[in-house]
């Protein structure tokens, strides 16, 4: 698999990242958003798995927290900095927007886990033109109130799977279900599946998602 990795420095954009151009045509890429203490190169190969022949947009979390990559702040484990997740929010969304004027990519499927799943979760809302649906992996409600614009109705019609755990210690249990409800309201064609077992992934987990890109990963 042929990568290019990216610095600030290297490209323009703002994150650190890889991307993986496309080897099929006709579909969407992916963006890559991994967890905690995870980095650009986490996700590539779940990507690939999911969707080969996809191009891969993976950028690094911009904040630290004890050494551990993040994509934005918490106050503790399940409370969030809103002010900061809004700010990271918008910061990715723009690096998203430049990265496909200069890799000329096609508006791109979010491939979340866990904190990356969470800021996937708050650009569909709050820059909902960015992502053209998003797949998410024990996500969150990532703001605890509503701040989204009109432009959330630009959700109408976009596929978003939500994942959850059902022995999840770290996700609130109603947690997913809000989300998907708020998503709902936005107009979005939204599934959400409770799968046995905790905060990590298994089979059940790979076969959902591997599912919903292969009805929605190609183009038109």
């Amino acid at each position: 698999m042929s990568q290019t990795e990216s610095s600030a420095d290297q490209t323009g954009l703002d994150h650190i990242h890889r991307f993986v151009p496309a080897t099929g045509s006709g579909l969407r890429p992916i963006l890559a958003l991994h967890g905690t203490g995870g980095d650009e190169t986490d996700l590539l190969p779940l990507a690939e798995m999911l969707a080969p022949g996809a191009a891969v947009l993976s950028p690094r979390g911009k904040v630290s927290e004890g050494g551990m990559p993040r994509f934005f702040r918490r106050l503790s484990e399940g409370v969030f900095d809103e002010a900061d997740v809004v700010a990271k929010v918008h910061a990715l969304a723009d690096f998203v927007e430049a990265a496909r004027k200069t890799y000329d990519i096609e508006a791109p499927i979010a491939l979340g886990f866990s904190n990356g799943a969470n800021i996937a979760a708050a650009i569909m809302l709050l820059r909902p033109e960015v992502l053209a649906g998003g797949l998410l992996l024990r996500a969150m409600v990532p703001l605890q109130e509503k701040q989204e614009t009109e432009r959330a109705e630009s959700l109408a019609g976009k596929p978003v799977l939500i994942a959850s755990g059902a022995m999840d210690p770290i996700v609130p249990v109603d947690d997913p279900t809000r989300l998907a409800e708020r998503f709902r309201a936005c107009g979005a064609d939204v599934t959400h599946e409770i799968l046995p077992g905790g905060h990590g992934l298994g089979q059940s987990d790979l076969g959902l998602a591997k599912a919903f890109m292969e009805a929605h990963a190609r183009i038109g």
